[in-house]
């Protein structure tokens, strides 16, 4: 099948074909109709597999028919993304997709200075691309008009409950015409009961679109894990970048000091690295992002933040320095490479503090990863697991998720089974909360 048998317009057609795409991914070839038929859509895919690409063509089509206006006009597509750096993303796309149409766009987020915004959306915006929060400062000043949204997609919107965005999702909502007024679309690679929870409210009888496995990883990722003692990790990953010659590494970490001390650590080992998080400015992000897909930068040290949203052309490697607590975050973090069909390498460093979680991946993806012990880097036996401290401290999801636990038990052999019985990482119960009096993070 050809993108020409979608009945996308011609001007999509000659953008699309100035990429070098042929063929629609599996989810755009389900999806795409679909959309252009005007009903609503809850899809799933493996990160990587053109979900973006999947709903960024459609809008311009339907609304060729709408009057350009002068002055301010209403957003008629909105984008909702969980970070800005998706919004970026998703913004680059649309104005990809959509350069041969005589249509305006723009991206508005948090993080940067409210004022160019405030003159784009002026101007009038056709389709508009929003992290939640910013949007809704944009509402409180009036600067942007939600009364004639024609379309609603949420994206990643898994990730946008798990920043703990469900409330001001909502309050976005209550902005738009109702549910029935509007075509609503709901893109994610993974599904959890608050998702379908989500949909329910906000679909009206959706299409369902899955191509592949729930929280499925794609298969030209090759997988594994290297079993090392906690203190030892910083070191067996210079090793392996510098044995191997990786050119370019995505890290991620637990924590924003973890990242700030690890890409610290890795700059002392003779290897060009930089930190991205939430704490870091929106300049800093940008010119972070920007070195490392150009070359200059050959290590980014990232937290979650970068498990969405980051499309690196043709990225080799992806490291877990610490592995997520959430196991879907796993699915996400490695979706960073193996992207298009190709083919890429995601490496975990485990200790015995994180057996459980490891255990909570395995079973998530329905599989183990491959356990491989380097040489030189055994795990000593003697240590103990410790609860984990600082994991995602502990905010920003919309509803609070139990996590299983035990008491530690010694560390067994190195590999095989009984490594993989060693003890709970995780202590007794615990739950995670909201901080008190905000239910969600700045994008």
């Amino acid at each position: 099948m050809s993108f020409e048998t979608l009945g996308l317009s011609a001007g999509l057609l000659r953008a699309i074909g100035e990429q070098g795409y042929t063929e629609p991914t599996p989810i755009q070839r389900k999806a795409i109709p679909i959309i252009l038929g005007g009903k609503d859509v809850m899809a799933g895919a493996q990160t990587g597999t053109g979900k973006t690409a999947g709903f960024t063509p459609p809008p311009p089509p339907l609304l060729s028919k709408t009057p350009t206006k002068t002055g301010r006009r209403p957003a008629h597509p909105l984008v909702l993304t969980p970070t800005r750096e998706l919004a970026a993303q998703v913004g680059e796309s649309v104005n990809t997709y959509g350069r041969h149409l005589p249509l305006k766009s723009t991206v508005i987020f948090g993080g940067v200075k409210i004022n160019p915004q405030i003159n784009k959306l002026r101007n009038g915006v056709d389709i508009l691309v929003a992290t939640p929060g910013r949007l809704l400062d944009h509402c409180g000043q009036r600067t942007v008009d939600l009364s004639q949204v024609e379309i609603l997609v949420l994206d990643e919107a898994d990730r946008m409950l798990d920043m703990g965005f469900i409330h001001d999702i909502r309050k976005v909502i209550a902005l738009m015409p109702a549910n029935e007024s509007r075509q609503n679309l709901l893109f994610s690679a993974t599904f959890s009961g608050e998702i379908k929870t989500l949909a329910k409210r906000l679909l009206n009888n959706p299409e369902h679109i899955e191509v592949a496995r729930r929280n499925a990883t794609a298969e030209g990722i090759k997988q594994v894990v290297h079993p090392v003692d906690k203190l030892r990790k910083r070191e067996l990953l210079s090793h392996l970048i510098g044995s191997q010659n990786w050119r370019q590494v995505l890290v991620f970490t637990r924590t924003k000091h973890g990242a700030n001390r690890l890409a610290e650590q890795l700059g002392k080992d003779g290897l060009n690295a930089a930190a991205i998080h939430g704490n870091k400015s929106q300049g800093a992000r940008t010119r972070a992002l920007a070195g490392f897909k150009n070359g200059d930068v050959r290590i980014l040290v990232a937290t979650d933040i970068a498990a969405r949203g980051l499309d690196i052309d043709q990225l080799p490697h992806v490291v877990n320095f610490e592995l997520p607590n959430v196991p879907e975050d796993y699915v996400h973090r490695i979706g960073r490479t193996g992207r298009a069909g190709n083919e890429g390498e995601a490496v975990s460093l485990v200790c015995v503090d994180e057996h459980k979680l490891l255990r909570d991946i395995d079973r998530l993806l329905k599989r183990e990863i491959p356990k491989v012990v380097l040489e030189g880097y055994e795990p000593d036996p003697n240590i103990k697991a410790e609860p984990i401290q600082n994991g995602r401290n502990g905010k920003g999801r919309s509803q609070p998720r139990k996590q299983a636990g035990g008491r530690g038990k010694p560390a067994a052999k190195k590999s095989g089974d009984a490594w993989r019985k060693s003890g709970n990482s995780q202590g007794k119960s615990q739950h995670r909360q909201p901080r008190s009096g905000q239910g969600r993070k700045r994008a």
